[in-house]
C-alpha cells in the first residue's frame, strides 16, 4: 500500500525532471570504473527507470540478468537518499560479515553493488546498482484472500527481526515496512529482503541518538496503516518505532484486519486509535481476531514493544523467543520455509483463479505509479502497478496461465450451452 499523502499545509513539493529511456546495451561505470551494461527498461515510476543489467561484456544482457539499475535525474532526491543507507550499510562484504558471525543462513538486507553519475544528451543521471529481486509480498498477499498462513507470518516476522537487529547497529532505521517492500529473492522464494530506504533515518550519528522532540510538520510520516505512534505525532524515528510497525504487519498479515483501516484519510483518528490500542492490547487482539484462537505470542510481542523508552536498544533475541514460542505453540518450528500456498491447519489453499486489482492509494510526493514493461518485449505495455522496487520479477507466466483457464472455462460453457439448444429439436 503506497505511502500517504499528507494534507496539513505542506508546500508543494519541488518540481523534479522524469528521467529518459536508455538504449539497450548502453554502459555506465561507476565511482569505482567498473562497467555495467544495461538491458531492458522492466519498469518506470515517480522521476525514475528501473532496467536490468549485467557487468560489462560482450555479451548482451538477457531476461536472467541477476541484477538491476535504478536510473534517476542527478538533481533529483529519493535515489540520493537511499544511495546514503546502502553507501554505508549495505556493502556486500559488510552483510557477509554479519550473516556469518551471527550464524545467519542469509541477511534480507539488499546489497549495494555500486553507483555513479552518467551524462546522456546534456543532462546528468544517478544510477545504482542492486541484486535483482522476485514479487512482492502485497501481491501475494491479497492474492491469498488477504491471509497468511500463522507460521508463515511467524517466520517473516523472525527474518524481519533479523534485518532490523542490523540496520539498527549501522545507526539507520526504516520506518516503513510493510508487505510491498518486502520482496522474495529472484532464485530463492524461502528468502525476504527489505527494500526501499526512501524514508530510512540515521537515528543515531556517530553514536549519539537523537532527542525525543515533536515537530507538528513531521506528523503521520510513513505508510498511515502501519506507522508508528511517534510518527504520527511528528517524532523522528527510533528503534522502537520499527518494532512497532512490524507488529502492526504481523496482526494484519494474520488477521487480515486493522482497527483503523477504515479511516485512513483521517490521521489523527488512526493515531488516537492506536493510541487506545496500545494501551489495551488485549482489546487490539479482540478487534482483530474476534470469536477467534488469539496468538498469545503476537499480544506478548506488542506488550514488550510498548515497554521499550525512545532511545532503548531493543534485545531482538528477546522477540526472537516470543516468536519461537508461538511456532512451538501451533506445532511448527523455524525451518526456513515460506509457503505462502498453507492454510492455518497447513492443507493447501485454494488460490483463488482471478487476480484481484490492488487498491489505489495516494501516493508519496517522491512517487507516483510505475508503469512496469515486459521484460521480453520492452515496447508492450503492462498494467501499471503502485510500485517501483529494485528488481521487482514480472510474473508474465502467471498471467498467461490465469488467461488461459479462463479460457478454456468459457469454450467449455459455450459448448454445453450449445449442446443444451440441440437436445429439444431432435428428441432429446
Amino acid at each position: 500500500m503506497p505511502y500517504m499523502k499528507k494534507t496539513s499545509g505542506k508546500r508543494a513539493p519541488a518540481k523534479r525532471k522524469l528521467a529518459e529511456e536508455f538504449a539497450v546495451g548502453e554502459i555506465l561505470a561507476d565511482t569505482t570504473k567498473k562497467e555495467w551494461k544495461l538491458g531492458v527498461s522492466i519498469g518506470q515510476g515517480g522521476f525514475g527507470r528501473l532496467y536490468l543489467a549485467d557487468v560489462n561484456s560482450s555479451k548482451s544482457v538477457g531476461s536472467d540478468a541477476p541484477y538491476v539499475v535504478k536510473v534517476e535525474p542527478s538533481q533529483n532526491g529519493p535515489l540520493f537518499t537511499e544511495l546514503k543507507f546502502y553507501m554505508r550499510a549495505a556493502k556486500p562484504d559488510e552483510i557477509q560479515k554479519w550473516t556469518k558471525s551471527h550464524k545467519l543462513k542469509y541477511l534480507g538486507v539488499p546489497r549495494y553493488w555500486g553507483s555513479g553519475l552518467h551524462e546522456k544528451s546534456g543532462n546528468s543521471y544517478r544510477f545504482m546498482i542492486m541484486d535483482r529481486f522476485g514479487r512482492d509480498l502485497q501481491r501475494i498477499y491479497e492474492e491469498n484472500a488477504k491471509r497468511f498462513a500463522h507460521k508463515t507470518v511467524l517466520q517473516l516476522g523472525l527474518r524481519i527481526l533479523d534485518i532490523l537487529e542490523y540496520i539498527h547497529e549501522h545507526e539507520y532505521v526504516h520506518g516503513d515496512i510493510k508487505a510491498s517492500n518486502l520482496l522474495l529473492s529472484y532464485k530463492n522464494p524461502n528468502q525476504v529482503y527489505l527494500v526501499d530506504y526512501g524514508l530510512a533515518y540515521r537515528y543515531c550519528p556517530e553514536g549519539v541518538h537523537k532527542v525525543y522532540k515533536e515537530d507538528p510538520k513531521r506528523c503521520h510520516d510513513g505508510t498511515i496503516e502501519y506507522t508508528s505512534i511517534d510518527a504520527h505525532k511528528g517524532v523522528a524515528p527510533s528503534r522502537r518505532g520499527d518494532l512497532e510497525i512490524l507488529g502492526y504487519c504481523m496482526i494484519h498479515w494474520l488477521s487480515g484486519h486493522l482497527p483503523w483501516e477504515d479511516n485512513l484519510k483521517d490521521p489523527n483518528f488512526v493515531k488516537d486509535s492506536k493510541i487506545r490500542c496500545r494501551d489495551n492490547i488485549s482489546d487490539l487482539m479482540d478487534k482483530c481476531f474476534p470469536g477467534k484462537n488469539k496468538p498469545d505470542e503476537i499480544a506478548k510481542y506488542m506488550e514488550k514493544v510498548k515497554l521499550l523508552s525512545y532511545e532503548e536498544k531493543p534485545v531482538y533475541q528477546h522477540f526472537r523467543e516470543i516468536l519461537l514460542q508461538g511456532l512451538k505453540a501451533i506445532g511448527q518450528r523455524d525451518d526456513g520455509v515460506l509457503d505462502f500456498g498453507l492454510s492455518e491447519n497447513g492443507d493447501l489453499q485454494a488460490k483463488p483463479m482471478q487476480k484481484k486489482k490492488r487498491k489505489t492509494a495516494a501516493a508519496t510526493d517522491e512517487s507516483t505509479e510505475a508503469e512496469m514493461e515486459d521484460v521480453g518485449s520492452p515496447q508492450k505495455k503492462k498494467p501499471t502497478s503502485s510500485n517501483l522496487k529494485f528488481g521487482s520479477e514480472i510474473c508474465l507466466q502467471e498471467e498467461k496461465s490465469i488467461i488461459l483457464h479462463w479460457l478454456r472455462f468459457l469454450q467449455g460453457t459455450l459448448t454445453f450451452f450449445k449442446i443444451k439448444q440441440w437436445l429439444p429439436k431432435h428428441g432429446g
